[in-house]
């Protein structure tokens, strides 16, 4: 067992196939507590920021007011005006480094935070996608997944910063001023009191018009970006069936609904003119202190300080289109990443789960299985495997074998019924201990973009020796051609193993589960892609290590059907039939009619010679 700190403070602790989690506990009741939950977990950074932004603010402040003061003096005409200026000139110096200081502390806090929660958001986001059934997994397209993971990840780092740079700045432009306009004259509020209530309608209005495009442009992206995975990834098909061009008009068609969404999120910045609203505030505001100057009640060094302080509130205006579409986004980004987070998690399996050696007894109980609504896959399926036996999965495509096989190590739980593992239903088993003991060969072969050796020792991480890893290749028939590679067991493949051969990758899959010391192990269709002659050696050495072993194998290869203790007829996801080879031969329609282009079987009860190499036919 292994326990791994991950980057966001997330212990994972690994035993084979399984994990668990513990670490931050983040409020996912919604997007915004989400966010704050995350940001809050960096206090150091966030008071950083908001303690750095809000004396920057109130250093800018006081320029207006010490600007007010200079006019005063020399307006006043008094003989100590020329000392009052350098004060004051000394004060603006001291004013212009403070807010250089702050201005330091306050974006580097706002870029740690910033990198912190996208890497605590796609720390959280990662291991919650490991830790999903794969029910869930089946359901989600590569590509938008990968869109939210990627691009709707980043999103939030935009932000925070510049987005919450911004926005932090002009909230505090747009507020501080309020208070030194108070210490001024009381009644000068009234102008930019009214500027504020007018400018937060018309700002609540113009989030609500850019929310629902927003959300329709980060879903747009989704959905091009998963075009553009299935397209590379089924390229040889494109190719092969010269649908290039029509995979060219699709991606052009998704790009566009991609580009007018853009274009709708550009029409409702454009219908808001919150510059206009700022203009018709400074002219009422300039009119308004004129009044009470002309009364006696402010003075013109005040006047001008109110107008400065009228300024600051420019910034906050113009640049609130810009900010609230980076927060309107990044809130739309976290409902996204959030959705995945919030849906279901792994299998429920107790936490006192059996835990114990598998003896490799296997029942399934009338169990039945269907996705979601759908018609069950399988149905009523009973039968038991003793320790030991090697039992073969024969029927149609589509009659539920490869199904069947993952229910074992509850990749899929029953719909109804249930399966037992040693008298234990899975279901009471700990997931940890029940997977770490079963190895699954299937024909699609899933191999990393790592070196040779790993994809090798990858269910035993770096427990496992590089002697061990040579043995399971050499009984894997692998160790020969891993031996003609550049760099022999340190040669990075390519993803999903493309720069092999389906039979290296094959023998590759088989040294993986050997290693493990299976006590049940599944073969689906797991030689398919190997000559015959590998096949025999492969037999050869798969036979030795399933000695006290269980086996579940799918096969569409008669010598290893004939090599089974038993063979389960399925048809249509019902149990139809189960026996040795001769007896199915013997009693089943279904199972001779399957058979029936070998001639070699004339006579049932008298055992004949199949050929190894050929293959049943489905």
């Amino acid at each position: 067992m292994q326990a791994l700190t991950s980057a966001g403070g997330h212990v994972v602790t690994m035993n084979n196939s399984e994990f668990h989690v513990s670490g931050p506990r983040y409020d996912r009741r919604g997007p915004v507590r989400w966010l704050w939950s995350h940001l809050r977990r960096h206090p150091t950074q966030l008071a950083g920021f908001l303690g750095g932004s809000l004396v920057m603010v109130v250093l800018n402040a006081v320029v207006p007011q010490l600007t007010g003061v200079a006019f005063d003096a020399v307006l006043d005409g008094r003989g100590d005006s020329s000392s009052v200026l350098g004060v004051i000139a000394l004060a603006l110096l001291a004013i212009v480094l403070g807010r250089g200081l702050f201005d330091l502390v306050a974006r580097l806090s706002s870029e740690v935070l910033a990198k912190r929660l996208e890497r605590d958001a796609r720390d959280e986001l990662y291991v919650s996608l490991l830790g999903k059934s794969q029910t869930f997994h089946n359901r989600q397209r590569i590509g938008d997944l990968m869109a939210r993971a990627a691009n709707d990840i980043r999103q939030l780092s935009i932000m925070v910063t510049p987005g919450a740079d911004l926005i932090v700045d002009s909230s505090l432009n747009g507020l501080v001023p309020f208070f030194f306009i108070a210490a001024i004259d009381p009644r000068l509020l009234l102008v930019p009191g009214i500027f504020a209530i007018t400018f937060a309608v018309a700002l609540r209005h113009y989030m609500r018009q850019l929310n629902p495009v927003a959300t329709r442009m980060r879903e747009q992206f989704g959905d091009l970006n998963a075009g553009l995975s299935q397209a590379v990834r089924g390229i040889e098909v494109i190719k092969v069936t010269a649908q290039e061009g029509q995979e060219r008009r699709r991606f052009r068609a998704q790009a566009r609904l991609y580009r007018d969404s853009f274009v709708r999120n550009g029409l409702v910045q454009a219908r808001y003119l919150p510059t206009l609203l700022f203009a018709l505030a400074m002219a009422g505001a300039l009119w308004h202190a004129l009044h009470l100057h002309g009364t006696g009640a402010i003075t013109i060094g005040e006047l001008v300080a109110f107008m400065g302080l009228m300024g600051m509130l420019a910034f906050p205006t113009q640049i609130s289109i810009f900010t609230f579409s980076l927060l309107q986004i990044g809130i739309v980004s976290s409902r996204r990443i959030l959705s995945i987070i919030n849906s279901e998690m792994e299998l429920e399996q107790r936490a006192d789960g059996h835990a114990a050696p598998i003896r490799g007894e296997i029942v399934f109980d009338d169990v039945t299985f269907g996705h979601d609504e759908g018609e069950p896959v399988l149905r009523g399926v009973t039968f038991t495997v003793r320790p030991g036996e090697t039992v073969a999965i024969v029927g149609e495509t589509g009659s539920g074998k490869s199904t069947l096989t993952k229910l074992v190590p509850r990749i899929y739980d029953v719909t109804s019924g249930r399966i037992l593992v040693d008298g234990v239903d899975v279901r009471d088993w700990d997931l940890d201990s029940l997977r770490s003991q079963l190895s699954t060969i299937e024909q699609d072969i899933m191999l990393f973009s790592r070196t040779v050796a790993e994809n090798i020792a990858f269910s035993q991480g770096q427990r496992a020796d590089r002697e061990s890893v040579v043995r399971a290749a050499e009984d894997a028939q692998a160790a020969e051609f891993v031996a003609e590679l550049d760099d022999g067991y340190d040669t990075v493949i390519g993803e999903r193993g493309v720069t092999l051969s389906g039979g290296q990758r094959q023998r590759l899959a088989i040294a993986r589960a050997l290693l493990t010391d299976p006590a049940i192990l599944v073969l689906d269709d797991s030689t398919s892609a190997i000559d015959s002659a590998t096949e025999d050696k492969i037999q050869q050495a798969i036979g030795r290590v399933l000695d006290g072993r269980t086996t579940l194998m799918i096969t569409h290869r008669l010598s290893q059907i004939r090599w089974a203790d038993k063979v389960l007829l399925l048809r249509r996801g019902e149990l139809v039939d189960y026996g040795t080879h001769d007896e199915l031969l013997s009693r089943s329609r279904l199972y001779r009619r399957i058979f029936a282009h070998y001639d070699e079987i004339t006579d049932p009860a008298g055992a004949p010679v199949l050929a190894s190499e050929q293959e049943v036919a489905f």
